[in-house]
């Protein structure tokens, strides 16, 4: 599904996270990777050519964002990012909290760290890397000022906020990051799961921070 203009959302099947592809060169998520090859064969059957993905960023190390990683950077020779908070979760496999999906810890070596306030270019957007920790301490969101979009990761959702119970996760911290979010203008939310939403982003993370305690 095309949710703007050079961004097509897929994945959100099951256990697995919102996959978003940019530009047909990022994809931000890879979900568990039970879903890779439906998804592989659905976007080639719709023209998609995902030998073109040159990188994946994962807004955190949760295994329903990067269990795909290794799927997806086998058949695309993409580079993979994570906030360096995250990094050694993903690359051990402990703290990606796989056992809570019935899944074995995968070890996935990282191409590059990411520390936030790196800006990622593709064809038709300039993305800001947002660290927003929280959720995990590595949560990162994707920021476009131009066009005024979010992708989330499970920090913010369309209807709520991403947990702080698990490993790692810190309440004070997600409402910091909320905090830095509401001073940002932003039109379109791209949440990690659950649908987007489109309009009256701005007022609903202000309304959001208010009502946490």
């Amino acid at each position: 599904m095309q949710v703007f203009k050079g961004i097509l959302l897929t994945g959100g099947v099951g256990n697995d996270s919102n996959i978003y592809i940019i530009d047909n060169e990022m994809i931000v998520d890879a979900g568990t990777g039970a879903f890779f090859p439906v998804i592989k064969e659905n976007l080639e059957n719709s023209g998609f050519n995902l030998k073109g993905i040159k990188t994946i960023i994962n807004t955190h190390c949760h295994f329903d964002h990067t269990g795909g990683d290794r799927k997806f950077r086998d058949l695309c020779k993409a580079k993979i990012m994570i906030h360096k908070s995250d990094s050694k979760a993903l690359e051990t496999g402990k703290g990606t909290i796989a056992d809570l999906f019935n899944e074995v810890p995968k070890t996935t070596t990282i191409d590059k760290a990411l520390k936030g306030g790196e800006k990622i270019q593709t064809k038709n957007f300039s993305w800001e890397v947002i660290s927003t920790p929280g959720h995990t301490p590595g949560s990162v969101c994707l920021y476009e000022p131009k066009k005024r979009i979010l992708i989330s990761g499970d920090t913010l959702f369309a209807d709520g906020i991403g947990r702080t119970d698990l490993p790692g996760g810190s309440h004070k911290a997600l409402k910091d990051s909320l905090k830095k979010l509401s001073q940002m203008k932003i039109d379109y939310l791209f949440p990690g799961h659950g649908m987007p939403k489109m309009s009256g982003v701005d007022f609903y993370i202000k309304q959001t921070l208010a009502k946490l305690k």
